[in-house]
């Protein structure tokens, strides 16, 4: 055989050879994953990836060569407890792309990404922790990302996959300067304001937004506005202002009373938002204005917090779990350029996840 054809021959294997998947969390979205992995089993994008290993926090289960996505599942559940993130990078060794889907909550986890990116390992997140808390650690990331060939994948974390980090970054490719972004980031917010008429209890809608999964698992997560927060950090920093954490000004609509508990406790004492909830809405309504949970950045400052809106405002709209976001910049000065869609759900983050796996192995 010509060296010409051990090449190709080479080349083909090398399209061939699936990539090697270990999926971290089984919750809401990581479910959502294996579910969405299920349907591609027997079709061309079931064989451009291979999961290998899955795990959550109590146990893990692995097969080198491949599980089961439909599955995974019971194959965790009857797996020993015990689950080690160590186990990761052997479960992932073998020909092919590797690559981490990180579907969980979790801050060790988020600690790992530089370190998967730097051993040549794909990360797909849906997690927060890893670019929207400390601005070293997101450094570590990037830096990790640009010094070789994995790539992070990050459209997940803001807006459940919605194109905005994405635009970000095309604009700025092309020359384009970020002046402003404004918009809803919670997709959970959105719904509980799109729902919110000022009559039924505050409180009920968020054990309704908590149940459906478009919460993070503790709702104060979301009315503090901690989760906005990382959302408009991440946006920030990848429009090139590199804010830390406590640079942005945030107003929880978490009483102290309710922010002191244990996450058991809460829900019983929920009725505390009701009351506060009523009377700001009551205020806006009487101007002919809707509430929304914005988040802004202008002029190198963020902040995070419930705005009272003109009916006809652009961040006014929406239904649902939808994100609105508006983006200035030279291009777009005078009208921004908004974005649109469903911004919580685990079946829509699942879809941003995944789709980012394939552009690893396209």
């Amino acid at each position: 055989m010509s060296v010409a054809a051990v090449e190709v021959a080479r080349a083909s294997a090398a399209q061939v050879a699936p990539a090697r998947v270990a999926l971290l969390g089984t919750g809401t979205v990581g479910s959502a994953v294996l579910a969405r992995l299920a349907t591609w089993r027997g079709s061309p994008l079931g064989e451009r990836v291979s999961l290998v290993h899955v795990a959550n926090s109590r146990a893990c289960a692995g097969d080198r060569t491949g599980l089961v996505a439909g599955d995974a599942l019971r194959r965790l559940a009857l797996a020993p407890q015990g689950s080690s993130l160590d186990a990761v990078d052997a479960a992932l060794r073998g020909e092919g792309p590797r690559v981490v889907i990180d579907a969980t909550a979790s801050e060790s986890v988020a600690e790992r990404h530089a370190h998967w990116l730097a051993q040549g390992i794909h990360v797909a997140t849906a997690c927060k922790i890893g670019q929207g808390t400390s601005l070293s650690r997101w450094r570590a990331i990037r830096a990790a990302s640009r010094a070789g060939d994995a790539r992070y994948g990050d459209s997940a974390t803001v807006g459940a996959g919605l194109p905005l980090l994405r635009s970000l970054r095309e604009l700025q490719d092309g020359g384009d300067r970020i002046h402003a972004i404004a918009g809803v980031l919670s997709g959970s917010l959105a719904w509980l304001f799109n729902q919110y008429d000022g009559m039924r209890p505050f409180s009920a809608l968020v054990r309704q937004a908590r149940d459906a999964g478009y919460t993070e698992p503790d709702p104060r997560d979301d009315l503090s506005g901690e989760d906005v927060r990382r959302k408009l950090l991440i946006l920030a920093r990848t429009a090139g202002v590199e804010l830390e954490a406590g640079d942005v000004e945030v107003a929880s609509l978490v009483p102290p009373e309710l922010a002191i508990l244990s996450k058991e406790a809460l829900d019983a004492a929920l009725p505390a938002l009701d009351a506060p909830l009523r009377e700001r809405f009551q205020s806006a309504y009487k101007r002919g204005e809707k509430l929304r949970f914005i988040a802004r950045l202008q002029d190198g400052r963020a902040s995070v917090g419930l705005e009272s809106l003109p009916a006809d405002h652009p961040l006014a709209g929406g239904a649902g779990t939808d994100n609105r976001v508006a983006i200035w910049s030279d291009r777009y000065a005078t009208q921004p350029l908004v974005i649109q869609g469903p911004g919580a759900g685990a079946e829509v983050t699942a879809a941003g996840l995944l789709d980012d796996v394939l552009r690893f192995v396209r």
